[in-house]
């Protein structure tokens, strides 16, 4: 057995002394350390030997290991080296050309118009409030003086999550901030809401901002004072604007807002299919059945409330025909804005 080692390492220096490639150290490590290799027939074979030599023949057939396994790595390690090498002297540079830089993100169109929607009415004496996105029935609807058999309901294409619903509009948070403040008080409620709709002007999760206005002596005209500082704002003060009779289950009278079309400056064109006007807002006078849900004193307090949607303003600000391309994370069009 002794003789036999002697002879593999003998036979082991020589051939890797010869070896010229990784590839070829490959194979020579499968001859003497694979699962057929010498080491695994001599370990074999010593189990032929008599017990009181096992141990010694045990000993230098692992040490003959080691030994392979240590020169084997050994000069895998130069190859690796030389090829490093052979690869950094191959590849060109050239220490003349600018540098490359990671471009650098901006924030969404649909942020900077709520940023920016969000930053007038702050302007004006509104505060930011916040509520969940998951609802009751009782504040998506109900409270709302939306009842379980009120036709309007049909105009909601909810999403039911067992009793709850995820909120069609921003303003349950009116509800919750009326019941914990008492008047008067100004709010603005950004955030996401959802609906069963899907084409190129609807998504199934859109952004809102909901606005409530609650005080002694307020009046229709003050919310059209509002609306018009605000679109004044947002679309410029060349803006005209137009306020249309509507319905609401909560507001009561309820009006929608028309804006001059921005696309063809009022004359008609397909987008505003024609009339030179494009419905923006929905507002209204806050309905005394809503106070009577919160235990306002609808006698002395006066409200007004409206709501819009902040996609849509920011297709017509930027000019966007589809609504989807906000959330599709194309970043060619991302990186316009």
């Amino acid at each position: 057995m002794i003789k036999k080692l002697k002879q593999h390492q003998d036979d082991f220096d020589l051939l890797i002394s010869k070896v010229s490639s990784l590839k070829e150290l490959k194979q020579l490590r499968s001859e003497f350390l694979g699962k057929k290799g010498c080491v695994s027939l001599m370990l074999n074979e010593m189990r032929s030997l008599p017990d009181d030599q096992k141990p010694q023949a045990g000993k230098h057939i692992n040490e003959f290991k080691q030994s392979v396994a240590t020169l084997i790595q050994e000069k895998t390690q130069v190859f690796e080296k030389a090829f490093d090498q052979t690869s950094v002297n191959s590849e060109e540079f050239d220490t003349t050309l600018p540098g490359r830089r990671n471009s650098s993100g901006s924030i969404h169109p649909v942020t900077q118009i709520m940023d920016e929607i969000i930053s007038i009415f702050f302007s004006l004496g509104f505060k930011v409030e916040e509520g969940p996105e998951i609802e009751s029935d009782f504040y998506n609807f109900e409270a709302l003086n939306i009842p379980k058999d009120h036709p309007a309901r049909d105009m909601q294409d909810t999403f039911y999550i067992g009793n709850d619903v995820l909120r069609t509009h921003t303003s349950p948070v009116q509800i919750h901030v009326m019941e914990n403040q008492k008047p008067p008080l100004r709010i603005i409620a950004p955030g996401k809401v959802f609906r069963c709709d899907s084409d190129v002007s609807h998504t199934p999760m859109f952004h809102q901002i909901e606005g409530l206005m609650v005080d002694e002596n307020l009046s229709f005209g003050d919310l059209k004072g509002v609306m018009n500082i605000f679109l004044h704002e947002i679309f410029g003060q060349q803006t005209k604007t137009r306020f249309r009779p509507s319905f609401f289950p909560f507001t009561c009278p309820s009006a929608e807002v028309d804006i001059e079309c921005v696309m063809c400056s009022g004359k008609g064109c397909q987008v505003c299919s024609k009339t030179g006007w494009l419905e923006i807002l929905g507002c209204g006078m806050v309905d005394p059945a809503v106070f009577k849900s919160v235990n306002y004193d609808s006698e002395r307090w006066l409200g007004f409330a409206f709501g819009l949607g902040i996609e849509r303003i920011a297709m017509l600000k930027y000019r966007i025909n589809d609504i989807r391309l906000f959330f599709e994370n194309d970043l060619r069009f991302l990186k316009q804005f």
